[in-house]
């Protein structure tokens, strides 16, 4: 048995030479010692190749991501988060969060996506409305029972992608409001649940009212239908609850399939967002004024490599140079 607990399935010869194959380590364990302490940096999912000898020994394998990636993945020093995103497409088994558990410091907390049968409001093939949207029963016991017995002391945010709507399928956006109201009075206390929208007419006044009477947080993403990361952090109380989510995908205009063609395999930054960088701070900064934890994910079409743009994230938030933002809380 590996330190994770899991089985052994090739032999050591494969494994990843050490530690110190990796280039920029002791830089990134010198900017980790300057970071926020308030502040959670990571990526959307771990098992990308192209990361060896940026945050994996230069010989790690794919094989070798695919069994214990995540345990590699915790000793790059920048990152203290992760997110679990292949639970978006089914609720993950107990072995499997089990095995996750395993391979995780008992620091770290990782945002985990809720299963997309519970946030998809229509089905996305044949667009007929989805019975179970936001159906409480089907989330408690599907997704969140499991994840409390299995993996309650590494659980980050539980993350709530909403689907992209048509226009034709947008419901009204106060009727939306007191459906989340709806949904989130019927979840028990405790968790942190966060919502991820990909529809700019439902952020309204009346959604954000409707998260923070359930301490849930509206996540600010960087998203091609959505607005800029300073866009939404200008919005008032736009920070919902006590933490606070950001999620860094697609630049504004871009396309899934494109982008992932043009960047692969996300071993470099092909296009910095400054812009982008610089709202992450002013987030910082305003979670900072108000004593909440912010947790940064980032995804490779961000930028080309989320873990190059968690390491340019982190030079800027270990020695910020933007005005303080005024908190929106």
């Amino acid at each position: 048995m590996g330190r994770s607990g899991q089985l052994e399935l090739f032999p050591s010869a494969e494994r990843a030479t050490s530690e110190d194959d990796t280039p920029g380590l002791a830089e990134a364990r010198s900017l980790a010692a300057g970071l926020p302490e308030h502040v959670r940096l990571g990526t959307s999912s771990w098992t990308f190749p192209g990361w060896a000898g940026i945050v994996y020994p230069a010989k790690t394998r794919e094989r070798e991501l695919m069994q214990r990636g995540l345990e590699l993945y915790t000793r790059y020093p920048l990152f203290r988060t992760v997110g679990i995103d292949r639970a978006y497409y089914r609720p993950l088994t107990p072995l499997e969060l089990q095995q996750y558990r395993a391979q995780l410091p008992a620091d770290f907390r990782c945002v985990v996506k809720v299963w997309n049968e519970i946030t998809n409001a229509v089905h996305p093939q044949t667009r007929e409305p989805n019975p179970h949207f936001l159906d409480a029963e089907l989330f408690k016991s599907e997704v969140l029972g499991p994840l409390e017995e299995h993996f309650a002391d590494r659980l980050g945010p539980l993350l709530f992608e909403l689907m992209p709507l048509r226009p034709n399928e947008l419901p009204d956006a106060l009727e939306f409001a007191e459906r989340i109201s709806g949904f989130f009075g019927k979840l028990p206390k405790g968790p942190a649940y966060a919502v991820e929208l990909r529809n700019r007419e439902l952020f309204s006044a009346a959604y954000l009212d409707a998260l923070r009477a359930h301490q849930a947080a509206h996540v600010l993403n960087f998203w091609e239908r959505m607005p800029t990361l300073g866009e939404q952090l200008a919005v008032p109380g736009v920070l919902t609850a006590p933490f606070a989510v950001a999620r860094l995908l697609i630049p504004p205009g871009r396309r899934y399939s494109e982008r992932r063609a043009e960047l692969e395999p996300f071993d470099r930054i092909v296009q910095p967002e400054l812009g982008m960088r610089d709202d992450v701070v002013r987030l910082s900064e305003a979670c900072a004024a108000l004593g909440k934890v912010l947790f940064v994910v980032v995804n490779n079409k961000a930028e080309g490599s989320s873990p190059l743009t968690v390491r340019a994230l982190a030079e800027r938030l270990a020695s910020p140079k933007l005005k303080p933002a005024e908190p929106r809380g």
